[in-house]
This record gives C-alpha cells, structure tokens and sequence, in this order.
C-alpha cells in the first residue's frame, strides 16, 4: 500500500490484479477491462474473457468507449478456456467480477480450488435493444456508464490523472 494511502482510500480498495468476464468478451467485460485501465492505470494487472470466443468486439462498444478516451477497437475476444491455453491461470486473479448470470457460474465453477474472490455484477446486455443507430448508442452509454458507476463504488475515485471523472 501507498504509505501515504488510508484504508479507505482508492489504492487500498484496488485488488493487484482483476478479471471481468461475460457471455462473448465482445461488448461489458472489454468495457470493464479498459475502462478500469483508464480510471486506475497500473495499480492493478487487468483482462477480460468470455465463457464463449464465437464474436468479435461490438463496433458499439467501441464507440461509446472512445467517446470517454477509453480504446477498444484493438481487442481480441478471448474465453476463458483461450485464457487457460495462453498461460493466463485464474488462479493468478485476485478478484473476478462477473458481468452475466453464466459468466459468474463459469467464474465459480473454475475458480473453486482457489482462494479467490468472485463478485457479480448485473450488467445490463444491450444486444438487439434500439432500433434505430442513435438509439442503439444511448443503450450501450447506459451499459458503458452502469460499468464506470459499479467501478467507482467498488475502487473509489480514479487514481489517474487524465481521467476525466
């Protein structure tokens, strides 16, 4: 910890290292992992997974995080089992937040031997909501500002200073 960091602080709620998941890991849990990027920089090693790889990054996710700074369009989804075969053990995550009621059953079920923390957030999905462009967009901003709203609750203020929240 921060010498200068109360126990309340920021830097004292921020686990060195997170993992969101959800249904595909093409629109909430990238939201999530760049977003949490942005708001507290390095202070914690942070990635995203699916339960399933069969999309790819939602071009309206993308969007709406880069009108908050936040660059998605680089993301390659990747599961949880893509995870496992690249080395990435669940094991090494101290907190894995799950975004989808089938995420947190995978998130659980794969992380029962280890001593680690799964919370659940409902998160929700804006697939197929909105009929029209603008009216899709305003969809995913509700998603993009739910995930920022749950994060600042559970991390506290941004740490980084060219976040503009």
């Amino acid at each position: 910890m921060d010498p200068g960091a109360t126990p309340d602080s920021a830097a004292a709620r921020i686990p060195a290292s997170v993992l969101f998941c959800c249904d595909h890991n093409a629109i909430r849990s990238p939201m999530a992992e760049g977003m949490m990027k942005k708001l507290y920089g390095r202070r914690a090693y942070v990635q995203s997974a699916g339960v399933h790889n069969d999309m790819e990054i939602d071009g309206f996710a993308i969007a709406v995080c880069d009108e908050i700074g936040v660059e998605l369009s680089r993301h390659r989804t990747r599961s949880f089992e893509e995870m496992r075969d690249w080395g990435d053990d669940l094991g090494q995550f101290d907190l894995v937040i799950a975004l989808t009621p089938a995420s947190q059953r995978q998130a659980l079920e794969l992380t029962r031997h280890f001593h680690l923390d799964v919370e659940y957030w409902p998160i929700m999905d804006p697939t197929g909501l909105g009929e029209s462009r603008e009216a899709k967009l305003t969809i995913y901003r509700q998603v993009r500002d739910q995930i920022r709203d749950r994060m600042l609750a559970r991390f506290g203020p941004p740490t980084e200073p060219d976040s503009d929240e």
